[in-house]
């Protein structure tokens, strides 16, 4: 039996849904297996050398603590502490240039600006989204219109056209397995979720973003519109800490995902 620092924020309000209900059924399925205590992350850095892992899960936006979770990713690394997830992620775990890499390199994504001249690029849209590279929870996120792109500084932000998509989806995955999907049918209402049947189309799109990313332990969200031509575009690769919303899966995709979450953290604390 290993030792879990499970870091979670108990009081953070998120809009829509209790991430505090998540973690206390979660951490309390864990402990079946492992000895787990909980903190809050501004504790994290001071606690996780106590541990054999870290397990970072619903602990809010970064931003909201930025210097301290850059102290503690800074200290893990130096100490060889084991971070479930890893901390090489690709995606939101390093901010959103992924996007524009992704954009830039052919990915199906919403289509991604940060220069001046790749504004005119973008796809003939009424409102542009302008957003920052470090955001979360749209903090910081505002609409502009196309005659109005060139006012906007790109330094530290990423355009994108505003799509009237028919729904998003998330594809949910422990490492590189796929668990489980859930889609918002109202685009006005994001978090009230449905379960959703991928089909083998849209498992492999999410599935190509799994593998480009080659996250080596944690769990991964693949958030996709469909976008008005019928294909699925990437919003967001979120490998930091993804809300899972396990409380509106049926139980078999519940006990599959904790049965792959255990084994994936045996293979974390055995390497």
């Amino acid at each position: 039996m290993g030792t879990l620092l499970y870091v979670t924020d108990l009081g953070y309000q998120a809009r829509g849904r209790r991430y505090c209900d998540e973690d206390i059924w979660l951490s309390g399925r864990l402990r079946e297996e492992f000895e787990v205590a909980l903190c809050h992350p501004l504790d994290a850095a001071g606690l996780m050398h106590r541990f054999d892992a870290v397990v970072v899960r619903n602990s809010g936006p970064v931003l909201h603590y930025q210097e301290a979770y850059d102290a503690f990713t800074r200290e893990a690394r130096e100490g060889g502490v084991r971070v479930f997830n890893s901390l090489t992620g690709k995606g939101d775990m390093a901010g959103k240039d992924y996007l524009l890499q992704l954009s830039r390199e052919g990915f199906p994504v919403i289509p991604t600006a940060g220069r001046r001249e790749e504004f005119d690029r973008l796809p003939e849209a009424a409102e542009y989204v302008v957003k920052p590279l470090l955001g979360a929870d749209s903090v910081g996120l505002r609409f502009v219109e196309r005659a109005r792109l060139g006012e906007v500084d790109p330094a530290g932000m990423l355009v994108q056209p505003r799509i009237e998509f028919a729904y998003e989806v998330s594809f949910y995955f422990v490492g590189r397995a796929f668990q489980y999907a859930l889609y918002a049918p109202d685009p006005e209402a994001r978090w009230v979720l449905r379960r959703y049947e991928p089909t083998a189309a849209a498992l492999e799109f999410a599935q190509r973003f799994v593998d480009w990313n080659d996250l080596a332990h944690g769990i991964q969200r693949v958030d996709a519109c469909r976008a008005p031509g019928g294909e699925l575009l990437l919003v967001e690769l979120e490998d930091l800490n993804p809300y899972l919303s396990l409380d509106l899966t049926g139980e078999a995709e519940r006990e599959g995902f904790v049965a792959a979450m255990k084994t994936s953290l045996r293979e974390l604390l055995k390497g």
